[in-house]
């Protein structure tokens, strides 16, 4: 796995911070729709240019020939649109409006980004002097050849998402996994070919993830299939852009829509299963749902909405499917609403098949403490459910922020692989494999620290008689100094006339 962890990211944050020179008083969310917009542009017509090129060298005069790039996944970009056009108008007063009628012509070229792309370039609060700066930072920058991946700037664009994330606070989670959290579903899952859905999408990242797993492992992109729903209208924008980028077709549904109240899937049933639904959503339509096909395990609490996402995500699956999905850690252990009959339910159905309780401090907008749930319709070791305790994992990148490792996400994987092919063994304070009679002995609980116990402790070669003599001679020390210290403090008082 090549090593993606934000502290090793360079060329990224340095688009970053010259783009944040636009940013004026601009709000977070405004400025995000600009710098991706751009970013976006950019990108396309690199790709363009690098084919026009080849095609003119060719001397067949196809170089205006739509067909030669769509047939390519390279979005055509017509005359009057390209980014050379662009930079020559950079210190232009009517920047704002190239760049609108280059979105537009764009969007008319190539069906399936119509409104999509965000066409506010030219409204007067957009300073364009600080809009030609950017139009020039990128003019500098070929962004298809820095580096030796061709995704260089689909990490830049999911980047820079991620710092959208950490300065819009809350309201950025609803577009944002952290990376590291989606690798680790990915790579436990392993979605080489199939159908691939996330029913609360944001930004896309499952998909690219799943995308770059299939590349990296000499597989195929297309022989997965993305499907997905976004409730969020700008946010279904950005995944259609996030993906447009790196040349994947997914089905989106036709507008952004609810999930619960609109599936866009009705008939879908997927392989592979990845969300990251929000935290303990309230009023999420339960009134609207009753009898709903859906819920054959119970009939979710209306005031938190996070086992309607699990079994939407179990009705959607394929026989031989597998969930890879973030909840709220009170998800394992909830007895309100019914929730835990739910919970019981789907156990005795033998579908939980592995449970990792995640370090704090991950995201970038909560500190609710989250656990990863795996669903899988034919267990591999029936009747069993593998618990991890991960808690421990992970390094610091900032005060706030903490990122597993690629190696802490091999091992998770690795332990993963290891119950499921019947190798593994349990070890103290990290993984169990547990019996279902065993959950149902902890009343259908899955808090993973239940069933792994408390790790081993090296024994220091101290005799337990001298270690107690020891530590009680200490304590008794520091009793006695603790009186000194109390009769100092009286005397202190009592000279300025406090007794106590």
């Amino acid at each position: 796995m090549a090593d993606k962890n934000t502290a090793a990211i360079g060329f990224e944050k340095q688009i970053w911070d010259a783009a944040c020179v636009l940013r004026g008083n601009m709000d977070a969310s405004e400025y995000k729709s600009v710098v991706l917009g751009l970013i976006f542009l950019k990108y396309i017509s690199d790709r363009f240019d690098e084919k026009y090129k080849e095609l003119v060298e060719e001397g067949d005069g196809f170089e205006e020939d739509i067909d030669e790039y769509t047939s390519e996944g390279i979005f055509f970009v017509p005359d009057g649109a390209r980014w050379s056009e662009i930079a020559a108008k950079a210190h232009t007063p009517e920047i704002g409006t190239v760049i609108d009628n280059a979105m537009r012509a764009i969007e008319k070229k190539n069906k399936r980004l119509k409104d999509i792309l965000p066409k506010n370039f030219a409204r007067p609060e957009l300073d364009k002097r600080r809009l030609g700066d950017v139009v020039d930072l990128f003019t500098n920058i070929q962004m298809i050849e820095h580096g030796s991946e061709k995704d260089i700037l689909g990490r830049t664009y999911e980047y820079c998402l991620s710092m959208f994330a950490e300065q819009e606070g809350k309201r950025g989670g609803e577009f944002f996994t952290p990376s590291c959290v989606v690798r680790t579903l990915v790579e436990i899952l392993k979605p080489f070919k199939g159908r691939v859905y996330d029913p609360c999408c944001g930004s896309g990242g499952m998909f690219v993830q799943s995308a770059r797993f299939v590349e990296n492992h000499s597989g195929n992109i297309n022989n997965i299939s993305i499907y997905g729903q976004d409730s969020n209208p700008t946010t279904w924008k950005m995944a259609q852009m996030n993906l447009a980028i790196r040349g994947i077709e997914p089905d989106l549904g036709s507008y952004s829509a609810d999930t619960f109240l609109d599936d866009r899937h009705p008939a879908l049933r997927a392989d592979y299963i990845m969300a990251n639904p929000p935290f303990n959503l309230k009023d999420w339509g339960a009134d609207k749902l009753k009898n709903d096909v859906r819920f054959q395990y119970g009939m979710p609490p209306k005031n938190n909405a996070n086992f309607a996402w699990l079994q939407h995500m179990i009705y959607h699956l394929a026989p031989a499917g597998r969930i890879g999905m973030v909840l709220a850690n009170g998800s394992l252990s909830s007895q309100t609403g019914g929730e835990g009959d739910i919970r019981k339910n789907i156990i005795n159905a033998d579908l939980v098949e592995c449970i990792i309780a995640m370090p704090t401090q991950l995201f970038y907008t909560t500190q609710i403490p989250v656990s990863l749930w795996f669903i899988n319709k034919q267990k591999k070791q029936a009747g069993k459910t593998l618990f991890i305790d991960a808690r421990k994992m992970g390094t610091m990148v900032s005060r706030k922020l903490r990122e597993l490792t690629d190696e802490h996400i091999k091992k998770l994987a690795d332990t993963y692989t290891a119950f499921t092919e019947g190798t593994l063994e349990d070890e103290k304070g990290y993984c169990a494999a547990v019996e279902t009679a065993e959950i149902e002995k902890q009343d259908y609980i899955l808090t993973p620290g239940r069933y792994v116990g408390i790790e081993e402790q090296e024994d220091d070669g101290e005799p337990f008689e001298e270690k107690m003599d020891r530590l009680t001679s200490e304590l008794s020390e520091m009793f006695a100094k603790s009186h000194e210290l109390e009769d100092e403090i009286r005397r202190k008082l009592g000279a300025i006339g406090y007794e106590i």
